[in-house]
């Protein structure tokens, strides 16, 4: 971990800006019910990041997209849980007041900028736009907002690029402009899904740092969707490990990176050049969530799986103290975690 972040401390007795409560998403498939979340719960502090990480199919976009009821209804369809929202439960919230927070207190950021912005406008256009939909002002004020905009997230001489097409940028361009539609309303969070897949690294890590310059001018908390451990460790304050629509861990980039507690959090730095032991895949794949098996959803792929690890719900997030928790029996009753941090694997008598 080269950059030791410590998570945000909050003042005593404050509550999170966000926090999210036992969120269970099912959707309708012609395969039956595909339960993608289940049971999600995290808090997002003012002012702070929390990274989601996890494989592909773990749940993390219909999670972030979830927090403000992006995802179609039907076929989605939230059947549990609680989404907190500077004291206002968004799950619940009538479609037009939702409108008056999303966009306007909560922006999202999507993968792909080429989906964000419309190609048959000029960027000047389509900033003014967003800036003029959350804002009640003459399209003068809205250019000189606009342009503003475009010179926060480093698009270069933005005057001139004020009227060009979005074919005329580089998808790292596309993108910034992407964030100052994002930006438009001074949001409280941005919820930024996986914003450089198509981007090579030196330009990720130029996004990044705009993203964290901005976080601080505008004093907003971040919500980052990513399967990259890379860029955890350079930006988070707090980390949640998502698999199979469930959380596996959470706690500060601190203790997740010193200390990961979950074999899954494990096996995911085990993936990483220069930190794991066994560098490439983890075996096998993530379940059908169409049917997921009793116990643990990681335990078909889990070195350290016994019998208790396949019957039962899915174990609880136990608290491991200074706010770190995993889902795994190894941290419960009768438990022996040592055995995790040892690399001995449990036995299992049912093979």
């Amino acid at each position: 971990m080269s950059d030791q972040r410590q998570a945000t401390t909050k003042p005593p007795g404050s509550a999170p800006l966000l926090s999210v409560q036992d969120l269970t998403v099912e959707f309708r498939t012609d395969s039956g019910r595909l339960r993608a979340t289940d049971g999600v719960s995290f808090d997002i502090d003012r002012g702070e990041t929390v990274c989601i990480v996890g494989e592909s199919g773990s749940g993390k976009t219909v999670t972030a997209e979830t927090l403000t009821r992006l995802i179609p209804m039907p076929p989605g369809r939230i059947i549990d849980g609680s989404v907190t929202f500077d004291g206002r439960d968004l799950v619940a919230l009538p479609k037009r007041q939702l409108r008056e927070i999303r966009g306007n207190r909560i922006a999202h950021v999507f993968q792909n900028p080429q989906d964000a912005l419309n190609h048959c406008y000029t960027v000047g256009w389509q900033v003014r736009e967003a800036v003029q939909l959350h804002d009640d002002v003459g399209k003068a004020e809205a250019k000189e907002r606009a342009i503003t905009l475009l010179n926060q997230v480093d698009i270069p001489d933005a005057s001139s690029h004020y009227d060009a097409y979005p074919h005329e940028l580089s998808g790292g361009m596309k993108q910034r402009v992407a964030v100052a539609m994002a930006l438009a309303a001074s949001p409280d969070l941005l919820i930024a899904d996986e914003p450089t897949t198509a981007l090579d690294v030196t330009i990720q890590a130029q996004l990044f740092d705009v993203l964290q310059r901005l976080q601080s001018e505008f004093g907003m908390s971040i919500l980052l969707i990513t399967h990259d451990l890379g860029v955890v460790a350079e930006v988070a304050d707090r980390v949640v490990v998502l698999y199979a629509g469930a959380v596996m861990e959470r706690g500060s980039v601190y203790d997740v990176f010193e200390s990961p507690a979950h074999p899954y959090t494990q096996a995911l730095f085990d993936c990483v050049p220069g930190r794991g032991t066994d560098l490439g895949t983890i075996p096998g794949t993530i379940p059908d969530l169409h049917d997921v098996s009793a116990g643990c959803r990681f335990a078909d792929r889990c070195a350290y799986a016994r019998d208790a690890c396949v019957t039962g719900d899915q174990p609880p997030l136990h608290d491991l103290g200074d706010g770190q928790a995993a889902s795994c029996i190894y941290y419960g009753p009768g438990g022996d975690p040592a055995l995790l941090q040892n690399g001995q694997a449990g036995e299992r008598t049912d093979e």
